[in-house]
């Protein structure tokens, strides 16, 4: 799946494949990718983009982030 993000160090939103889908305590869903260059990319999205993506696990979090 590819998802739009804003390339900081380009100043330009590209496209990118998603290849992590991140639930953090506070609430908040985002996306993870990598530029061309191996530069990490994040956008963050609404629950329901984060739900229908089908990448999230949708009980938990994250390993980064949740300790369940």
């Amino acid at each position: 799946m590819k998802a739009k993000f804003w390339d900081v160090k380009e100043k330009k939103s590209v496209e990118s494949e998603v290849i992590e889908a991140v639930r953090y305590k506070n609430g908040g869903y985002a996306f993870k990718g990598k530029t061309k260059d191996g530069r990490n990319l994040t956008t963050f999205v609404s629950k329901d983009t984060y739900e229908k993506s089908g990448l999230g696990k949708a009980a938990c979090c994250s390993k980064k982030t949740c300790k369940k």
